[in-house]
This record gives structure tokens, sequence and C-alpha cells, in this order.
């Protein structure tokens, strides 16, 4: 079985006395160009929202890999607050021979320091249909990963129980 070790951000920010959080939307079918095969996550039928994520990279501390991420995937850049969690699944990949994955996501809660959110890469836009700002509090209603749904429960509670990180 093969093994991914990633790590992933909430990226928190309060606006008006609210918390806001940076999610991504996987790109849709609607969206993508003909060249789709070649995308390196499959376009789906109606937005997925998920928390910016991926692989750490060989030399690379599972921190910096959540900071290089968000920045790749929102166009915003952060600083950590705290870790928050790992999460511990297993898939199977839909290229290649079909392998089973076992993976590990270390999610960091970060706050937000500047940049403007969707501001991408064009090259980017084959993980990313768009970048954008959801209330903390509907979070874990609207992010599609059980996971990621936790892990905005965890910001929630963290954030409550520390007004001003």
């Amino acid at each position: 079985m093969v093994r991914e070790i990633s790590a992933g951000g909430v990226v928190v920010r309060n606006q008006d006395g609210e918390w806001w959080i940076a999610a991504i939307e996987l790109p849709t079918e609607e969206a993508s160009a003909p060249e789709s095969a070649t995308r390196a996550v499959k376009p789906k039928a109606k937005p997925v929202l998920c928390l910016p994520k991926g692989l750490v990279d060989p030399g690379e501390k599972p921190l910096e890999a959540a900071l290089r991420e968000v920045r790749e995937e929102t166009g915003i850049t952060a600083t950590a607050i705290t870790k928050l969690a790992d999460i511990k699944y297993m898939y199977v990949r839909s290229w290649g021979g079909g392998e089973k994955v076992f993976k590990i996501v270390s999610f960091y809660l970060l706050r937000y320091e500047s940049g403007k959110i969707d501001d991408i890469s064009e090259d980017m836009r084959v993980e990313v249909g768009r970048a954008r700002w959801v209330r903390l509090a509907e979070a874990a209603k609207l992010l599609a990963y059980r996971g990621e749904k936790q892990m905005a429960r965890k910001a929630l509670e963290y954030l409550n129980a520390n007004p001003a990180p």
C-alpha cells in the first residue's frame, strides 16, 4: 500500500466581528477545458468545497507545506496559530493502477496575513476551480469531506476559547 503525507490549512480572518475561512472549489466539468484528461484533479459534476492542502515535498516540514499549499491554491499568505490535528484515511487512486493509498493530512490553524483570495496562477486552475471566503460558522455544513468538516469545527472551538489568537 502506498503512503502519502500531506498538510493543509484552515486560514481564518475576522471581518466585522465574524470569522471566515479560505476554502477552494475543485474544478467542475462545465468549467473544464477539453484537455481535462491531463488534469491533476478529476473535474466534478457540481462544486466540491474543501480546504487547501497538498503533498509534503521531500525535505519540507508539514507546516511549511501547509503554508505553501495555501499560497498556491488560494493566493493568500498566512501565519501559523496552532496545529489542529492529523486526519487519516484510505482511498483508491482513480489514475494509474488504482492503488490503495493510506493518507495522513496534518491540518494547521492559520491567520490570514495578506493577498487576494483566488489570485492564483493559471497552472493551478487544474486543481482549483476557485478560492473563496466562507463563514466559519457554516463551514462544517459546506465542506465536502468528513475530516475537513472536523477541522472547521476544531478551528471554531479554538477561536471561541481563544478569542484573540
